[in-house]
């Protein structure tokens, strides 16, 4: 009773001061959240395309670093992979990074296209098979309706005329479908199509070549045994990936080639270092105004731990105000980044429970460093 009942009519007794200190944790707990959401949206989105595909097994190039950065293979290890035992089907996908034009404005940026084959199923997304037919006419694309819209109204002019027409690295194509996938810090906006229409816009890519290949394995086809078998099958100018290690892949490049990871990590140890900081001066000077009192206790027998809980229950009180704010902010912050990026932001309940724990664990320690002035006090020198 002592611990709870001090320690709160302390924070109460100056409430400039305990208005600081919460509005300090706040902003720190909103800074965590907003890099922790921003980094997991990225992750998340940076893998769209690797968890959409219908695969259990990938093959790219070893010099391929990430989908953005595509590096081609020779089509005659898919031949060779359908000899594998285990292995049902193989299909071919390519990736590409080419420059849209707006025909009103003239404006380009770039938009990554999927070249898939129209006959075979590889892609997890409903509106797309139904629309795979469309795909093999010349020139005939699908566009993502959740692009940035610095694309411009593609997904209004299809709804309303069916179509509509846009040049890619200077060849006119036509938009006749949409379908919903969304954007991510690498790709800004996503097109599928067919093979032979991606083979029209590079020109400088064969027809003996892929980017991915996507293998699908027999009912009862142990994935490991049979990727192992690729491995010693195929030759090295390919790499070979399961679906969870292809996936982490991707993830790995973003977190430790880029500088991208280290930012949002770094960004979550500042908003923790300011919150720290802002505890312990705040605890701090509650803790010197106060040394003669804590001098008393510590006279009439009271132990440093339980001086300790004072200071604690301190602590934890400021977290927990300071936490709940921060969470309500967070949640309209998440909502108004994600509609100004086009990037899914969204609380989630394990991210919830870590911000709440370094959040808790940033004010204890502030609050433990606070304390050494009060371990360190000798009631014959304060009286």
């Amino acid at each position: 009773m002592l611990k709870l009942s001090v320690g709160w009519l302390q924070l109460k007794r100056e409430r400039a001061r305990l208005f600081v200190a919460i509005l300090g944790i706040t902003f720190a707990a909103v800074l965590v959240f907003m890099q922790l959401g921003f980094r997991d949206a990225m992750f998340d989105s940076a893998v769209r395309y690797h968890r959409i595909w219908i695969y259990d097994i990938a093959m790219v190039s070893p010099q391929a670093a990430t989908l953005i950065k595509p590096h081609s293979f020779t089509r005659r290890r898919l031949h060779q992979a359908r000899a594998v035992e285990g292995v049902a089907s193989v299909s071919a996908v390519h990736t590409l990074l080419v420059r849209w034009k707006q025909p009103d404005t003239g404006n380009t940026r770039d938009i990554f296209v999927l070249g898939i084959d129209p006959d075979h199923e590889a892609i997890d997304l409903p509106e797309v098979n139904r629309q795979r037919q469309l795909l093999k006419v010349r020139d005939t694309y699908l566009f993502d309706r959740h692009s940035r819209p610095e694309f411009g109204a593609v997904a209004k002019a299809v709804g309303k005329y069916g179509r509509a027409a846009f040049e890619l690295n200077n060849l006119t194509i036509e938009v006749r479908g949409l379908f919903t996938l969304g954007s991510s810090f690498g790709i800004d906006g996503s097109l599928v199509s067919s093979e032979e229409n991606i083979l029209r816009l590079d020109s400088r890519r064969g027809r003996g070549e892929v980017d991915i290949g996507l293998v699908r394995l027999k009912p009862g086809a142990d994935t490991d045994a049979v990727a192992e078998r690729l491995r010693q099958y195929l030759p090295g100018d390919v790499a070979v990936y399961t679906r969870p290690a292809f996936i982490q892949r991707e993830l790995a490049y973003w977190n430790d080639s880029t500088t991208i990871g280290y930012v949002f990590n770094f960004g979550i140890v500042v908003g923790l270092v300011v919150g720290a900081v802002i505890v312990y001066q705040i605890l701090h000077a509650d803790v010197s105004d106060h040394l003669p009192q804590y001098a008393t206790l510590k006279a009439m027998g009271y132990s440093n731990l339980s001086l300790a809980g004072i200071v604690g229950q301190q602590a934890f009180v400021l977290a927990m105000l300071g936490y709940t704010l921060g969470a309500v902010l967070s949640l309209f912050l998440y909502r108004v980044a994600g509609e100004a990026t086009m990037i899914k932001l969204a609380m989630s309940p394990g991210r919830a429970v870590t911000v709440l724990g370094l959040t808790i664990a940033m004010c204890l320690a502030s609050g433990l460093l606070a304390l050494r002035k009060v371990w360190a006090t000798d009631p014959a020198d304060v009286f």
